[in-house]
């Protein structure tokens, strides 16, 4: 079964967990494939703070998948957004992060029967959960922008784990699964940030 597939699939049962206005419905992804998960070493050159970005490191297993054109654009969609507001680099890992686990940094359109409650966009945010209208949150400067004001509003998100913050933001179904993406979504961070 490839991957859009499965991952339209799973969107179609994932369940809904959502409190205080806050968050869109999870979409939760099981990925088999962990492929090379050795973090893409930060130089000095890149003018990255290594320790920033991981402050505490990954927890548990990590995935990893290779990113097309679109989403490669998507990531670094979400560092220009994440930039404009004048959050730092692990703001940006934990945005990356989190979308990695929402849509895979694919930019989801309506999927009908299979679409997760009115789920959108990068971040699976939801129109009627007061994220903004489909067109807001299928742009990816808008969708970054509101999951960071959600996350300005955590306090202490900046010594907190990716996986704790992302869904103290999205109020997941699945709390944990965030975690899986923290070595990717730095190590994009790392590669992007100042291209």
């Amino acid at each position: 079964m490839n991957t859009t597939i499965l991952r339209k699939s799973v969107l179609g049962i994932a369940g809904l967990a959502f409190a205080g206005g806050l968050a869109a419905g999870p979409l939760h992804h099981t990925t088999t494939d962990t492929g090379d998960a050795r973090p893409v070493a930060a130089t000095q050159s890149s003018g990255v703070d290594a320790g920033k970005l991981i402050p505490h490191g990954v927890q548990g297993a990590q995935s990893r998948i290779d990113l097309d054109p679109e989403q490669t654009a998507n990531v670094k969609a979400i560092i220009a957004a994440t930039k404009k507001t004048g959050l730092d680099e692990r703001a940006a890992v934990i945005s990356i992060g989190t979308a990695l686990q929402e849509s895979k940094l694919e930019n989801l359109g309506h999927l009908g029967d299979r679409n997760d409650h009115d789920s959108l966009g990068l971040f699976q945010q939801r129109p009627s959960s007061g994220w903004g209208s489909p067109e807001q949150i299928t742009d990816p400067e808008y969708a970054t922008t509101a999951f960071l004001k959600g996350l300005r509003q955590v306090d202490g998100w900046q010594n907190m784990a990716l996986t704790d913050a992302a869904q103290t933001v999205q109020v997941s179904a699945y709390p944990d699964a965030y975690a899986q993406w923290e070595q990717q979504a730095a190590d994009l961070v790392t590669q992007h940030w100042n291209s």
